[in-house]
């Protein structure tokens, strides 16, 4: 009867085979397995919150529509009598030969007056109402034409007022603010319930009808 001895340095487990990785160079590493979710936490971004613009009505906006008409047309005649204007047309007279004896020229003048009328059309449509997830601002214009803009979470709001297509906000310190008064009224008040309804503001309807 054979026996077999074993040596004492002789590891019982079987060996590897060649290619499982017996070397730790040979190992696969955490980023070639996980190396799509890495570079998915590295380039993805939060969506970021939507915002609704409500600009002033109509009719604030056409005294500046106007003024910029009136300052284009301007500078066309300007601009005409020096190019295509002949020397002998009332306009070249009017013009050219006036600003001999202006102390402003009138290319001058009609450009300071267009960009007098660039800025007032800006200025008129910064005023109006943004509304976002997380907040609603509201544009005015002080009575020297300066901008004035203040935007409150919604947290802050203890109390939507609605009066026809005007709304009113109470906040928690017991101060009221009114909005400005846009073009889209009636879009703006589907909108502002609609977050008001989300977070339990309270709402309070002035005008019947909208009841």
């Amino acid at each position: 009867m054979s026996s077999t001895t074993r040596s004492p340095n002789e590891d019982p487990r079987p060996a590897r085979e060649a290619g499982e990785g017996g070397d730790d160079g040979d190992r696969p590493s955490i980023t070639e397995v996980n190396g799509t979710v890495a570079q998915f936490e590295m380039t993805y971004s939060p969506p970021v919150g939507a915002r609704a613009k409500f600009g002033p009505p109509w009719r604030t906006r056409l005294p500046s529509a106007a003024y910029l008409l009136g300052a284009l047309v301007l500078g066309a005649v300007v601009l005409y009598a020096y190019v295509a204007a002949p020397s002998s047309s009332v306009i070249f007279g009017w013009v050219v030969e006036g600003d001999r004896g202006r102390p402003i020229s009138a290319g001058v003048l009609a450009s300071a007056i267009l960009v007098s009328a660039l800025a007032t059309v800006v200025r008129t449509h910064m005023r109006g109402v943004l509304v976002s997830d997380q907040w609603i601002e509201a544009r005015y214009l002080l009575p020297l034409g300066i901008p004035r803009a203040r935007r409150w979470a919604w947290a802050q709001v203890h109390r939507v007022v609605i009066d026809g297509p005007r709304l009113a906000l109470e906040l928690w310190d017991s101060s009221f603010e009114r909005l400005p008064e846009v073009e889209r009224a009636f879009e703006l008040t589907d909108l502002v319930l609609q977050q008001a309804r989300m977070r339990r503001i309270a709402i309070t309807v002035l005008d019947s009808t909208l009841t």
